[in-house]
Formats: structure tokens, sequence, C-alpha cells
């Protein structure tokens, strides 16, 4: 037999640890990670009796392991997007569909996407209110995912609306369930949100039967499109049902997370005024290396996701200084690797030069997770992202603050400014009248 080997952790009961998880997540890690070094295991609902990492060289090998030596954690995400998405499939099936849908996040698609991303940045930035505070996340909650439902979904004129309507609720409540050890029964929280589910795969289904019927399915760029036309090897199509899951984790994966990172980037800097005024400089000369080095550092210091992890299905597996039997769950803390000074120096700045000159390492700077499970919408966030801090650049002045930094606050699955990244702007005159000359100038 295979001894078990993890290091210690707090000895509180369960209930407490996960009580704990959830009212101070970022603050917790930090203080056992003060007191027990950079592993430690925990003891937390849902997960269990978990190995927690924050040792860079660990989490490599982690990320690197072999399909079926380690698979995604249990339970996941799969179990409020459904059966066929990415997070419940393991093994030869993962990388079947993620073989299929990897092209939609580049190249010519990609391009195209990003227009319609500017279009819905564009329409949705002119609602906003001139020189008074608002919040920002609900405005970038609704560019994500009108844009994620007409790149991704093909979805327009009614089957837009209704999804529209049902989604923000539907992977609100998810986002909730996905964190929650509650039962799933039919009554309370999961009957809602089954009930809302339902109504989506209505939808969905005539939207694929639209697709599977239109003359010109081959011009279209939308993900849905694509997706009714892929074959696997034996030139089997995918399922209807497989097909409504993989359109949900898309959606999942782009709309929250990328919305509450860009409210952290404007909550950011508002607090960093060289920053912002270096980015506008920047945008005006039509360049990106600084926006892009921002967005990065803000995805470093602003995590939106705190844990990613993996579960051991080989009988056993030696990781760095562990031996960790079948069935270990292991968490990879994000937020820890990204504050840890031998990683990052200076690490709690806020410091987008630090990405100038060098692009992060993606086993040390890990937002979108790692290995053959990192985010395959990572290409298309980081595109949204640009696009709509492109935008606001472009249209608008954003007024520096001295407040206090937002607090984290806990939305489920994904951690977002506590006031909502409050924003107070002013709308540019793109092209400014030339200033009238001064009696100097003129005498010259």
């Amino acid at each position: 037999m295979t001894s078990r080997v993890l290091p210690p952790g707090p000895t509180v009961p369960r209930a407490v640890q996960g009580a704990y998880a959830l009212t101070v997540p970022g603050r917790g890690l930090r203080q056992m990670r003060e007191r027990y070094g950079d592993a430690f295991s925990v003891n937390v609902p849902i997960f269990g009796h978990a190995l927690v990492l924050a040792n860079t060289a660990e989490i490599k090998q982690l990320f690197l392991s072999r399909s079926g030596t380690v698979e995604n954690i249990q339970p996941n995400l799969g179990r409020v997007l459904g059966p066929g998405s990415f997070f419940a499939l393991v093994g030869e099936e993962h990388h079947k569909q993620r073989k299929l849908l990897v092209p939609p996040f580049h190249g010519r698609r990609l391009a195209a996407f990003e227009r319609i991303v500017e279009e819905e940045a564009a329409r949705e930035l002119a609602t906003w209110p001139r020189d008074r505070a608002f919040a920002t996340l609900p405005s970038m909650m609704r560019i994500t995912l009108n844009a994620i439902l007409r790149a991704v979904f093909g979805a327009e004129g009614a089957e837009l609306d209704r999804l529209r309507a049902l989604l923000p609720r539907m992977v609100a409540l998810g986002s909730r369930l996905a964190t929650l050890p509650f039962p799933r029964g039919g009554a309370g929280p999961w009957g809602w949100f089954r009930r809302m589910r339902r109504r989506y795969d209505e939808i969905v289904d005539r939207l694929i039967t639209r697709a599977s019927h239109d003359d010109h399915l081959d011009d279209r760029d939308d993900v849905l499109a694509l997706l009714v036309q892929s074959r696997y090897d034996d030139g089997s199509p995918l399922g209807r049902a497989q097909i409504a899951d993989q359109l949900l984790t898309l959606l999942s994966a782009g709309h929250e997370t990328t919305a509450t990172t860009l409210a952290w980037a404007v909550e950011r800097l508002r607090r960093h005024p060289d920053v912002l005024r270096g980015l506008v400089e920047e945008s005006d000369a039509g360049g990106r290396a600084l926006r892009d080095a921002t967005l990065l550092e803000v995805q470093r210091t602003r995590p939106v996701i705190d844990l990613v992890g993996r579960q051991v299905r080989a009988e056993s597996f030696r990781l760095g200084r562990w031996t960790l039997p079948r069935g270990q769950n292991v968490l990879v803390a994000i937020s820890l690797v990204h504050e840890d000074e031998s990683v990052f120096p200076n690490a709690r700045a806020f410091d987008p030069t630090r990405f100038l000159d060098a692009k992060p390492d993606l086993y040390e700077w890990i937002p979108f997770g790692g290995g053959t499970r990192r985010c395959i919408g990572a290409a298309f966030a980081t595109m949204e992202m640009d696009v709509v801090l492109r935008t606001l650049l472009r249209d608008f002045h954003l007024e520096p603050t001295d407040e206090r930094d937002e607090r984290w606050y806990s939305r489920g699955v994904a951690s977002a400014p506590g006031r909502g990244g409050r924003a107070v702007v002013r709308r540019r005159d793109r092209h400014p009248r030339p200033a009238p000359p001064t009696r100097d100038s003129a005498s010259r």
C-alpha cells in the first residue's frame, strides 16, 4: 500500500473551515501559507481533505501530468454545466472535444469576433452617466454576455432576447450552486436552476435546428455553426445535448469572469493615475504594449478565480514532496502564487511594466489555469478585455480617485470588486479644436 504523506493544516471541523473559506477567502489562504508554508492540507465542504499548493515547481508538475494520472477535480462545474461540458469530460473524450473547439478561438474567426465585441462595447459605454459615480460591473456583464451570444451562439432576434433575459439569472444561480454543498434535489435552488436549464435547452435546440437548415452555414463564424458541422474522426457528429453543454461552458468561462476582470481593471486604473495616463497616451498613438501588460497585471493582482484543482486518478502519484493516493484532490492557490515575492518581485505593487519586456510564465501566471485543462477561451477572453479597455480609453476620460481599494466580494465562482468597480467618467472629444494662439506664440 502507498503511504499517504501530506503536509499539515488547520484541524478545526470541516464546516468551520468551509465558512472561513467563503467569508475571508484571500486572507485565509495567506494566513495558512504564513503558518504552514507553500503547501498545506484543508478539509472543506465539497472537496473534503485536499492538498493546497503554492509551490510553482509542484504546480507545473501537476499541470503537465498525463491525462489518466490526474484529471479535473471532483466535483466541479460539470454538475452545473452538464455532463457534456469540458469540466465533466475526462481522458480521450475531453481531448477529442477540445480538438474540435480550438479553431474558433484563433485566426479568422477571432478577428471576426473582435468586431462584435467592439460594437457591443461602444453601444453599452454610450449609456454611461457622466460626472457621477456608478458601478461598471453590470455594464461589463452586458457587454460580455451580448458578445458571446452573438459570437458563440450565433443568436439573433427572439432567441437572442430570450437568452439575454434568461442567462444572467441562470449563470448567477449556477455560480452560487457550484460552490455550495447543497444536495441536487428537486426543490429549492437546484429545482429553480433545472427549470431555467430546461428553458435554455429549448432555446438552444431551436438555434441548432435553424443552423442545421441554414444553406449558408459555411459562411458563418459563430461557434454553434462550427459545432453543428464538426465531426469526430469516425465521422459522427456532436449530439445536441453536447452542443448545449459546451455552449453553456463557453458562456460561463467567458462571460462573468471576463466582465469581473474588466471591473477590476477600472478599479485598479483609477487608483494608479500614472498607469492610466500612459495608457491614454499609448492608445491615442495606436499602440497596445502597455495595455496588454496592464491586463496581465490586473489578472495577476486581482485573479477572479482563486483556486483551480485536479484529482489523482492513478493508484498513487508522486507530486514533488508528496505521495498522493487515488482520489486525492489538489487545489492550486492562484492568488498565493501571484503574490509570491520570489516569483514576482514587489508582488503587492500594481506595476504593469513588469510585463512590458517579458511575457509571464504560464505556470506562474495562472488566471486561466494550466496544462491540458487551461481555459480554452483564454484567447477570446483576452481579446474581449483588450477591445473593451481600448474602447473605454478612446471614448472616455476615466477620473482617478484617492478612495480606498475596493474589497473582494465573492459571487460564487468569481470574486468581484465589492462596489462593482465604481467609475466617474467624462466623454472625450476625439477631435479637439487646436488651442487659439497665445500672445507669446503669435509674436514668434
